[in-house]
């Protein structure tokens, strides 16, 4: 019971942790409106954060080598939520840059690298894929309950910039929450030190062996271009309110539905690459993604056309959280 606990607080962890830096993805036009941010000002805050967090990744590595998981977790989450509170009192342009670099930092320098040691620390050495697997559709799970229950008390608070308030300090309360409970099941493990000291120091002469094979840089594309695809489908929502007219509860709901393909679409993904081989459903799912952005580009407005704004909206959701979970494997089969 007690392993399960442990998963169940790294899947709660994992997934919310992430939703008040990825606010947007759901209340794009209500933060617009409460902040007073124009779309620029949007853009470069997920700039910012996106930018701590690519600096923040290597280091967290090492520090994740150095601090027990159940340090550093609670810390990153603790300072999440902390950053939140303020944040839900709607401060200024150049605090809220502030906030989301501070932000970038609790989550990729302090909190991710120790998430996926405590990971790798609870699956069996034998199941490692098992735990990774289990972790991220804990995650979406996580994410998708989160989000739908105060998506659900926001339209309940009347939809406002109040309401929008109580939605921040909410996901703060529940970092609060789960920085506790990390801290409560997490055990520091005596064995974690030696492990760490039998480790070889990778070299120099390793790192320019890998960078010579082409399938790395093959990957690495195809890496890049499913975070393109992702970072574009945050603003699913804001193009509903905005190009379609449809209200700022129907767009965020547009957001929060994609969410509910997350658990389900990796795992049907691994299935279909079994059968059609891992590149080729790579290659179908940039192929569709590819065709619906276009069409969105070329798109008109106007109500008869909502129901090709959703279909391509579903394909798009579905190509990105595929992806997810098939391009490293692509290591394996590009050999």
């Amino acid at each position: 019971m007690q392993r399960w606990l442990i998963l169940t607080v790294l899947c709660l962890s994992g997934g919310i942790i992430f939703m008040l830096p990825f606010l947007r993805e759901v209340y794009y036009i209500p933060m617009q409106q409460a902040f007073s941010f124009d779309h620029t000002q949007m853009g470069v805050l997920s700039s910012v954060f996106g930018t701590a967090s690519l600096l923040a990744y290597f280091p967290g590595g090492w520090l994740a080598d150095r601090f027990s998981p159940r340090k550093l977790m609670s810390c990153g989450l603790l300072g999440v939520a902390l950053a939140g509170v303020y944040y839900s009192r709607f401060p200024s342009y150049a605090i809220s840059i502030v906030i989301h670099a501070f932000w970038g930092l609790c989550t990729s320098l302090v909190f991710w690298g120790a998430m996926i040691k405590a990971t790798r620390n609870w699956g069996r050495s034998n199941k490692q894929g098992q735990a990774f697997g289990l972790l991220e559709s804990g995650r979406g799970i996580s994410e998708l309950a989160s989000s739908s229950l105060l998506l659900a008390l926001f339209v309940w608070l009347g939809s406002q910039a109040e309401a929008l308030s109580q939605v921040i300090l909410l996901f703060s309360l529940c970092n609060a929450s789960l920085a506790l409970l990390v801290w409560l099941f997490l055990q520091d493990t005596a064995g974690d030190k030696a492990e760490e000291s039998k480790k070889s120091e990778l070299g120099l002469k390793e790192i320019i062996v890998v960078l010579k094979m082409p399938t790395v840089w093959l990957i690495s594309i195809i890496v890049l271009s499913s975070y393109s695809a992702y970072w574009g489908a945050f603003y699913f929502a804001p193009y509903a309110t905005d190009i379609f007219g449809l209200s700022v509860v129907v767009g965020a709901s547009i957001a929060v539905g994609k969410m509910w393909l997350k658990p389900f679409i990796a795992v049907l993904a691994g299935f279909t690459a079994d059968r059609m081989g891992v590149a080729n459903t790579v290659f179908y799912c940039l192929l569709a993604m590819t065709l619906c952005f276009a069409v969105f580009s070329v798109l008109p407005q106007g109500s008869g056309y909502l129901a090709v704004m959703l279909i391509n909206t579903v394909i798009i959701s579905i190509g990105v959280f595929a992806l997810r979970g098939l391009y490293f494997a692509l290591l394996t089969e590009g050999g």
